[in-house]
């Protein structure tokens, strides 16, 4: 069993900072992205005096729902989502979650849902979690076919990691000293 992070997101308010780990070493950084609204900004960790209003202005942002790397963000639906099954709720690591799942011949996948009415700045699928009035944490997905289990997860941290603690604090600085 291999187990990867794909991305480490932190956010305050309606910004993101997302940090890329290389898979082959995970404790260092591929990427890092400033992420408002719908637009995606590529930077440098060494970047540590980055003030976010200067790099909408100097640098040429792409669309979030083009990146490729990291956390994929997609306006798309669940395959056949409405073909989806309503499970039994279940607790799993002391959280309650609500399910559902999607059998095709092609892959079986349940979804686990945390009921919570805080809003991310982000979500995995959005409709979904619509539909069920919470948090998408969780799938699980068996590809029959080539006979591979894959989990994806969403964990929820209180706590900023360091390089984004680091940008965030310097970017409440600098706007509370623009407002003087």
């Amino acid at each position: 069993m291999q187990s990867f992070h794909v991305s480490k997101l932190n956010y305050s308010k309606n910004e993101l900072i997302e940090e890329v780990p290389d898979l082959s070493f995970p404790e260092m950084s591929k990427q890092m992205y400033y992420i408002r609204d719908s637009l995606c900004y590529p930077f440098d960790l060494v970047e540590s005096n980055l003030i976010f209003s200067d790099l909408s202005k100097k640098r040429q942002p792409f669309l979030v729902w083009n990146k490729k790397e990291g956390a994929v963000f997609s306006k798309e639906w669940i395959p056949n989502y409405r073909n989806r099954r309503n499970l039994s709720d279940t607790i799993l690591f002391q959280k309650k979650y609500r399910r559902f799942e999607i059998n095709s011949p092609w892959t079986y996948t349940r979804f686990y849902i945390y009921p919570t009415d805080t809003i991310l700045p982000y979500s995995l699928y959005k409709h979904a979690e619509k539909d069920y009035n919470g948090r998408l944490e969780r799938i699980d997905s068996y590809n029959k076919k080539d006979d591979i289990f894959v989990t994806l997860q969403l964990l929820p941290r209180k706590n900023w990691d360091a390089s984004a603690k680091e940008l965030f604090e310097f970017n409440h600085f600098v706007k509370s000293r623009e407002s003087e």
